[in-house]
């Protein structure tokens, strides 16, 4: 494994061989994310970059995957990993490229994905419109970090209260936000009550690569975050969403390449399966809740049975019964 990943961190390593190595190390990336869709934050733990395609690359290893753009007029990442990690993902970042960061979009506030925001940010710093006066200093001389309003009310409302710097500093409310950098157009596109109430997808058009957050995590069952407004039904809305963005080349394989929140790199066929994972529970459940089982026979009736080898687990941050208890609660809500 160590030697794949040696490999990998190379810019001008062959991009087939790369995407064919990925893809047959299935199992062997799995240890850079634990079941269930939430990394462990540990500081001893080692960030390596994947090529994707395009201006692309994913950075796996500093908790939530974080997807680097890099061109000529600075870097972009989706994400920012675990706080600790910012001095790796630093690091890993300059084997890309030595230009300067310039924006962090957050998919969504959990803090294996936006820990690094503070740090990472003053790595950086941002880009003065045309019409611009006095000095970068009036406004901070850093990043910019990106996300929906909702990600900043989330972040703010955390105790103990976190540092101003911790916060997006561009914050969108509408369907979508587009931004166009480094010669191409990236669409960063709203998903209301998925993963949770403020998750946003990002679209790289000329790389044709999406980064997803938590919305899709091959490496376990889908956390909704009920207690931050997610719901099953806006989940799975949204993985419709991805497979709508998504065109596969050759026999359904390739094509679109898709990051996850926290696991291997994908494409549209490893979205449609995992659609249809979620799809086919949510429908097992939503007919028991209208039975009006209880929780505890929901559970008894084991309605993941089938897909608990690829996805259940019982240890952890999210087990299978939490999947359960999470899909339960978010089909019984009253509307």
């Amino acid at each position: 494994m160590k030697a794949f990943f040696v490999g990998l961190v190379s810019r001008k390593a062959p991009l087939a061989a790369v995407l064919t190595g990925v893809m047959v190390t299935v199992a062997g990336l799995a240890v850079f994310g634990v079941r269930g869709a939430h990394a462990q934050n540990d500081a001893n733990a080692e960030v390596h970059v994947l090529p994707v395609q395009g201006n692309v690359y994913m950075i796996v290893g500093a908790g939530g995957n974080i997807t680097v753009q890099a061109g000529k007029e600075g870097v972009l990442l989706v994400d920012a990993g675990f706080a600790n990690m910012a001095p790796k993902v630093t690091a890993a970042i300059k084997t890309i490229s030595e230009r300067p960061l310039r924006y962090i979009i957050n998919t969504h506030a959990h803090a294996d994905h936006t820990g690094g925001n503070e740090a990472l940010a003053k790595t950086g710093s941002i880009i003065a419109g045309g019409n611009f006066a006095g000095t970068t200093t009036d406004i901070g001389n850093t990043a910019s970090i990106i996300a929906h309003e909702r990600v900043q009310q989330r972040m703010s409302e955390q105790k103990p209260a976190l540092s101003f710097g911790m916060l997006p500093t561009d914050t969108y409310f509408t369907a979508k936000k587009e931004l166009f950098f480094n010669g191409e157009a990236i669409q960063i596109l709203y998903q209301p009550a998925a993963h949770t109430d403020g998750d946003s997808l990002v679209f790289f058009r000329r790389s044709d690569v999406v980064s997803t957050g938590d919305i899709f995590t091959p490496i376990g069952y889908p956390v909704v975050d009920l207690e931050r407004g997610g719901s099953i039904n806006g989940l799975i809305d949204s993985l419709n969403r991805i497979i709508d963005l998504t065109v596969p080349a050759d026999k359904q394989e390739g094509g679109t390449y898709v990051i996850p929140g926290h696991g291997r790199l994908c494409d549209e066929a490893d979205v449609v399966e995992y659609r249809d994972m979620a799809t086919i529970i949510r429908d097992r459940i939503q007919d028991s809740v209208k039975k009006g089982m209880t929780l505890e026979q929901v559970r008894a009736a084991k309605p993941t049975r089938d897909f608990d080898p690829l996805y259940g687990a019982t240890t952890g941050f999210w087990t299978t019964d939490k999947f359960v208890e999470a899909v339960y609660k978010s089909l019984s809500q009253k509307k």
